[in-house]
């Protein structure tokens, strides 16, 4: 790969894995500890929030995968097996998971009773999987610079 297209790639990894730690990890439950927020309106800021960060994953992934091509070298598989498991796991939350917690919310913010549910377990499992694979695919990229 060409250097620059490897360090804009590298670039656009870790700012990703940026983006994921600091909403998924920490804006996601902090904002329920501020004073006077209630469980809907924490709840309306999190679909904004993550609906947000679900277009900065997609716009990170093409970049990666538009430099990929760009580079008109075909990639090592195990450079991008890492990312190709975050790629996967960054469409199945875009298709199934965001779209089934958006739903519980809105039941939730418009009170109606909804029973308990995985989902949330299953997307904190899944952002950790995610940042794993992208940290990894980060420092697989770094050692290509040497």
């Amino acid at each position: 790969m060409i250097k620059s297209t490897l360090k804009f790639t590298i670039a656009i990894t870790f700012i990703w894995i940026g983006f994921i730690c600091s909403i998924s990890f920490m804006e996601a439950w902090l904002k329920f500890q501020a004073p006077n927020i209630t469980t809907s309106l924490g709840l309306g800021i999190g679909k904004l929030v993550f609906g947000a960060l679900n277009k900065v994953e997609l716009f990170s992934s093409f970049s990666i995968i538009a430099l990929f091509i760009y580079s008109n070298e075909k990639p090592k598989i195990k450079y991008t097996l890492f990312f190709t498991i975050a790629f996967l796991i960054l469409i199945i939350q875009t298709i199934w998971l965001l779209p089934n917690l958006n739903e519980r919310a809105s039941k939730i913010i418009q009170g109606i009773s909804v029973p308990k549910s995985q989902l949330h377990f299953v997307f904190i499992a899944l952002e950790c999987i995610k940042v794993i694979c992208l940290t990894l695919f980060g420092k697989n990229q770094l050692n290509q610079l040497n």
